[in-house]
């Protein structure tokens, strides 16, 4: 790990610190960087998060995705938790937080706008970040962009019923330009690029060539999350100063969400002998959020202005530095969860079966 991963918490919070300021000090640039979007995918993000994700994409053999199938233990896990659990512990907790302890701290009019945009945040699995989080832990990337990909198919069809029930609304409006620009943008696009840069790059079986390219952009990635961070911060720079309790509040809820969930997978991942490079990809596409659905669903459903919005956007705040922390604790555990006993019993078999099977 390089000197500057090493203080990377460090640069995130310097990067909060700066955004917010820069938004608060020159809001129209950043109101005109944040009108640069089409279906409400800002543009300038989508590119920052390109440069993160194609490096860790390059490092995807397709002809190996056929071999995913072996983590079905960390498959399951994942759907299980995004599908299952999310929506309604996040429904749970904003019920009890929003809706009950903190009732008498908020404006009264926007209870149930505040939830049902926790509601709608806690529904749509994370796309694109995840595989910088996936990066970061050493995950098994194979699995990551499967795991992405299924979660993606079955958006389409669940997010809609999912939210309509916790809401109880007969029908909700997806935004459905949102759903598939981003998809493509943050998927399709990306690992189109990606896949022709490698083959280029690999001649005659050899990678020397992508491994000097993938050392040489390596910092670019993670400057590119840096830059996108001091976005996010900077074009919500002023409702942040502007009503900061609120905004503490509503993140309550969220943090509980994230490590709950994450928890939850990387434990259950453990429990059935899954390898650590797939618990940790596992443990964050559970705990994610495809934010920019969820801010563009809450505005098409509540209005702009609306506390489902707001809801919505705190979860894109915290979105980073959050997950950053659960890749701390991911990394950090490691020993601990590859000592359990489900794990090394599958690690101790494993060579065996892999044997038998080639």
């Amino acid at each position: 790990m390089s000197t500057f991963e090493r203080y990377l918490t460090l640069w995130v919070a310097l990067c909060i610190v700066v955004g917010i300021a820069l938004g608060h000090f020159f809001p129209s640039v950043f109101v005109a960087i944040g009108a640069l979007e089409i279906a409400r995918v800002n543009l300038p993000v989508a590119v920052l998060i390109w440069l993160m994700i194609i490096p860790m994409l390059l490092k995807i053999d397709f002809s190996a995705l056929a071999e995913v199938g072996r983590h079905w233990r960390g498959i399951s896990v994942t759907l299980f938790v995004n599908w299952a659990v999310k929506p309604f512990s996040m429904a749970l907790l904003g019920w009890l937080f929003i809706g009950w302890l903190f009732r008498p701290l908020l404006p009264a009019d926007q209870i149930d706008s505040y939830i049902a945009g926790l509601i709608i945040l806690a529904a749509a699995p994370c796309t694109a970040m995840v595989f910088v989080w996936s990066n970061l832990t050493k995950g098994e990337p194979h699995f990551t962009l499967s795991q992405v990909a299924l979660n993606d198919a079955i958006m389409i069809v669940a997010f809609a019923p999912i939210v309509a029930l916790l809401l109880g609304l007969s029908a909700i409006t997806v935004p459905w330009s949102t759903l598939v620009l981003s998809v493509a943008l943050y998927i399709v696009i990306p690992v189109i690029i990606s896949q022709i840069i490698r083959k280029n790059l690999i001649r005659n079986g050899s990678t020397a060539r992508l491994d000097t390219l993938l050392t040489k952009i390596q910092p670019a990635s993670l400057a590119a999350l840096l830059a996108t961070l001091v976005l996010l911060f900077s074009f919500q720079g002023e409702q942040i100063l502007a009503q900061p309790m609120i905004i503490a509040l509503l993140a309550v809820p969220i943090l509980i969400q994230v490590y709950f969930n994450s928890g939850l997978a990387y434990l259950l991942n453990r429990a059935s002998g899954e390898e650590h490079c797939v618990a940790g990809p596992s443990a964050l596409i559970g705990a994610s959020n495809f934010f920019e659905l969820a801010v563009a669903a809450a505005i098409s459903l509540f209005g702009f202005n609306s506390g489902a919005a707001l809801a919505t956007v705190v979860g894109v705040l915290i979105e980073v530095p959050v997950m950053l922390s659960v890749v701390a604790i991911v990394n950090r555990t490691k020993s601990w969860y590859e000592a359990g006993p489900a794990v090394s019993r599958n690690a101790a078999q494993r060579p065996r079966s892999e044997s038998s099977a080639s």
